[in-house]
């Protein structure tokens, strides 16, 4: 199956931002995924589910330290990693340090901010809000061979006459899923 060959980096699910403007254009956005959007909002209730970045990683993938400023909101923001570990790192504050550098993406980072580094595993989720919503943060590392065993074949079936996904099976095993759920507006 040619798609597997190549190398999706990222989608977007419910409104779709203007990369080129930098915006969330005004119009009423895509509708999110329902059973997502349920899901995600009862568990998270400050926040409503109308945009997402998924991100697919690779051993060898990054995400730069960045901050999330696009949104006209300040409600939190909801991440949810599947698939292999990642080391996820925070800056301790979300105001802009006195050094900064600028990178070959114009990010600039701070330079002098402490920061926090964590293990995120399968499963794990993280709800950047208050002071951390705005922070500094990034992806310096997917840590490759630690997807777990169940998630390995996804989305093949266990049964092995069920054809209709057997192509992607054991893609998962060295991939690592991040949904970045984001409410656009208040």
């Amino acid at each position: 199956m040619p798609v597997l060959n190549k190398k999706m980096r990222w989608m977007t699910l419910g409104g779709q931002y203007d990369w080129t403007a930098k915006q969330y254009p005004d119009a009423t956005p895509p509708s999110f995924p329902a059973d997502v959007k349920e899901l995600l909002e009862d568990t998270f209730t400050s926040t409503k589910a109308e945009a997402a970045i998924v991100n697919l990683y690779s051993p060898g993938d990054t995400l730069s330290v960045h901050r999330d400023v696009a949104e006209s909101s300040d409600t939190g923001l909801i991440s949810i990693s599947l698939g292999c570990d990642a080391i996820f790192v925070i800056g301790t504050s979300s105001e802009p340090a006195a050094t900064q550098e600028t990178n070959s993406d114009n990010h600039t980072t701070p330079t002098d901010e402490r920061v926090l580094a964590i293990r995120l595993r399968s499963g794990s989720a993280v709800y950047m809000s208050g002071t951390s919503r705005f922070a500094w943060h990034g992806v310096p590392q997917i840590v490759p061979g630690t997807c777990p065993t169940y998630l390995e074949s996804w989305p093949a079936g266990r049964n092995v006459n069920d054809n209709e996904f057997e192509a992607w099976r054991g893609w998962m095993a060295r991939k690592r899923i991040n949904v970045n759920v984001r409410q656009m507006w208040d």
